[in-house]
């Protein structure tokens, strides 16, 4: 597919999706997500695509909620509420379907991640940053409330307490902050330094068995809703199918052939 504000680039086994509404700083109009949610759909179903790094082209990450478009369309009749939120399912989707992705996104954030850039990167499975990001859950600040999945994703990544204060104060956190909360899991000096870490960590996970990857991925999702039981009796399962597969055989070859496995997610 082609797509209007998204920069997509594969290259072995790795996607890089660039949002690239740079003029609005990547704020997200209906249009803007449907595309986000449309690349994430199409690189789920890319069988050479094992890892996918989500990112910005423009001088921050995601200005958030485009309320200008939101602002146009409002309308105070209980029929123009109801269409308002009928039309904004793009927005739940852009999320959903990042984190629904059958491959590891990671997210490599620089400069500002405010309220639906927040809720996107929350549901990634890792993220990323420079020393001069930060970060805002700013719903409180204009009289709504986050819907788009942070209030939902955010407690499993930083516990009850801090999803709360952020959500609470809508205040600014910076890079350092969220390394403290574990949103991101390294702060790098400059963009250059985070994007080539960011495509070291998704050169890293390509190399494994996507299948196994795929399949862990699904177990960890699963696992934030069931106890221990069910989500290890999920993971029993994925394996009696991985045990008969070509990967599964090939990683046991190069082990004994002592050279680096060859895998094809079969």
């Amino acid at each position: 597919m082609s797509y209007k504000y998204i920069d997509l680039k594969i290259e072995n086994h790795v996607a890089t999706v660039a949002m690239a509404r740079v003029e609005a700083l990547n704020a997200l109009s209906l249009e803007f997500a449907s595309e986000i949610a449309g690349v994430f759909r199409e690189l789920g179903a890319n069988e050479d695509v094992r890892a996918i790094i989500f990112c910005s082209k423009a001088r921050i990450f995601c200005a958030g909620l485009d309320l200008k478009e939101a602002a146009a369309g409002a309308s105070g009749t209980a029929k123009g509420i109801l269409d308002t939120i009928r039309h904004s399912q793009p927005l739940f989707d852009c999320c959903n379907f990042i984190e629904e992705c059958p491959k590891p996104v990671i997210a490599a954030v620089h400069g500002k991640c405010i309220g639906g850039g927040l809720d996107m990167i929350s549901a990634c499975d890792i993220r990323l940053c420079t020393e001069d990001a930060i970060f805002c859950l700013k719903e409180a600040a204009i009289g709504i409330v986050a819907d788009m999945g942070v209030l939902q994703r955010l407690p499993m990544i930083v516990g009850q307490g801090f999803a709360r204060e952020m959500a609470y104060t809508a205040a600014n956190y910076s890079a350092r902050d969220v390394e403290k909360m574990r949103l991101v899991n390294h702060v790098y000096a400059d963009h250059a330094g985070l994007m080539a870490a960011a495509q070291k960590l998704a050169a890293q996970i390509a190399a494994n068995a996507p299948l196994g990857i795929k399949s862990t991925k699904e177990v960890l999702n699963f696992s934030r809703y069931v106890n221990v039981y069910e989500g290890m009796a999920m993971a029993i399962q994925k394996n009696a199918t991985l045990l008969m597969t070509d990967d599964l055989k090939e990683a046991m070859m190069s082990f004994l052939e002592r050279r680096p496995a060859d895998f094809k997610g079969k």
